[in-house]
């Protein structure tokens, strides 16, 4: 376990940053590059970005004397992870959709704000955001460029393309046919979408059936040609195996869910799909933790091993493991098409009762799939920064890459459970967060 010293510094690091930067050691370093962790490490930032890292003593030699220094003690330093789908302005609490979107634009984005925060304390330092009401998801972002909100870096899809009635038509941008798609993706780029959403199959909204494509083949391709003519990346929802299929055929950049449901709400592996999505190289957000109601099975767990729980509850979880074990299957059989360096993982979070700050809980079913936790890690920060777009900018730690960091207790090589132990964050080598025991450093 790692000792709860206070995490040193020299000067005021982590709250200035003088001309020559700051130096960041720790015990253990875990780049996102191998798949081990290297002892003995330090990183030299310099204007948000890593200027240069290798063994403590070199770095430190190469520093000039004046540069602040953050000593990590015994933790683990990683690059900061990323999650590939969120939902800012849902409040994760349980509501239903119809609930959640009686709040005012208002409220939603105050509900945002908070989880920016939870998400940010968690060591997630880049997000996308799936899709929100109007202009909120646009709002939160201009608020975190302005420093008015602390939160993760933001990518913003803005409102979601969805049929008349479609998944998540409350947002308000409801388009039928290959015009009205394109007229959308354009009104959302001029708005400042970072990439397109677009709902290729029903989904959680009452009335839409999720096992049923939404859109033709030519429609998505008229929304991922009309995106990429304006340099945008497209994802779509893809919760029916035929919504996959058309996905894939359009050129479609990532798919979230991929759940192979056919109308009668049943999942089927098909894999004359999926060797069509390994060929294509289309990257997947299998939003597992969702899927598989991951927060409620961990607390009813608890309630069964403390011996709390009653019968009704133990039945409840023998339901929903024996559902995340179907889950699960399905997402080993996709394993076997070679997809493993196209997971991305995604928490969905602010839907149902999906609470922020909890990515960790995707890399443990990935672990249960059969990744390996330098696996798991690997796919919450360079493979998805590869996925979104930004793999010149983050993902992993090395020289020119920005300083986007968050410190583990233990090492995410070993232990993909040391994901769930957050000591700091530093965003642009600037330190955001502390564990609040350590918060007395300086």
């Amino acid at each position: 376990m790692m000792d709860k010293r206070p995490l040193q510094s020299r000067s005021t690091a982590g709250r200035g940053q003088s001309a020559s930067g700051v130096v960041i050691r720790s015990r253990l370093l875990a780049d996102g590059v191998s798949g081990s962790s290297r002892p003995g490490q330090a990183l030299w930032v310099r204007e948000g970005r890593i200027h240069a890292v290798g063994a403590r003593e070199e770095i430190l030699k190469a520093a000039p004397p004046e540069t602040s220094v953050i000593d990590l003690g015994r933790a683990c330093l990683a690059p900061g992870l990323i999650d590939s789908h969120t939902h800012l302005s849902l409040s994760g609490d349980g509501r239903d959709y119809a609930e959640m979107f009686s709040d005012s634009d208002e409220m939603m984005v105050l509900t945002g704000a908070m989880n920016m925060k939870k998400h940010l304390d968690a060591g997630i330092t880049t997000i996308r955001e799936h899709g929100a009401r109007n202009r909120v998801g646009f709002t939160l972002k201009s608020g975190l460029a302005r420093g008015y909100i602390p939160g993760p870096r933001m990518l913003v899809s803005g409102r979601p393309v969805t049929c008349t009635g479609g998944h998540f038509h409350m947002c308000n941008e409801v388009a039928d046919g290959e015009a009205e798609i394109r007229r959308s993706v354009r009104r959302l780029v001029h708005e400042g979408a970072d990439y397109i959403k677009i709902m290729a199959s029903g989904g959680g909204t009452a009335g839409t059936i999720p096992g049923v494509a939404t859109y033709t083949v030519e429609e998505l391709h008229a929304a991922a040609h009309e995106a990429h003519h304006f340099h945008r990346l497209t994802a779509a929802h893809c919760r029916a195996k035929e919504s996959m299929r058309r996905a894939v055929e359009a050129g479609i950049d990532l798919m979230e869910h991929a759940e192979f449901l056919d109308p009668d709400d049943r999942m089927r592996f098909d894999p004359r799909i999926a060797e069509m999505m390994a060929e294509s190289g289309i990257w997947v957000s299998p939003t597992l933790q969702t899927w598989c109601n991951y927060p409620q099975v961990l607390e009813l767990r608890r309630k069964r091993d403390s011996g709390e729980a009653a019968p009704a509850e133990e039945s409840e979880l023998d339901h929903l493991e024996e559902r995340m074990e179907r889950r699960l299957e399905i997402m080993r059989r996709m394993l076997d098409y070679c997809l493993r360096e196209r997971i991305v993982p995604g928490t969905d979070s602010g839907v149902f009762n999906i609470a922020f700050g909890h990515l960790d809980y995707d890399l443990q079913i990935l672990h249960k799939v059969g990744f390996t936790p330098s696996e798991c890690l690997a796919s919450a920060t360079r493979i998805s920064a590869e996925a979104i777009g930004l793999q010149d900018e983050i993902g992993t730690i090395e020289p020119g890459k920005r300083a986007d960091l968050v410190a583990l207790d233990g090492d995410p090589n070993q232990d993909v459970t040391a994901c769930s132990r957050v000591l700091a964050v530093f965003q642009a080598g600037r330190r955001v967060w502390i564990e609040p025991e350590d918060a007395s450093s300086p």
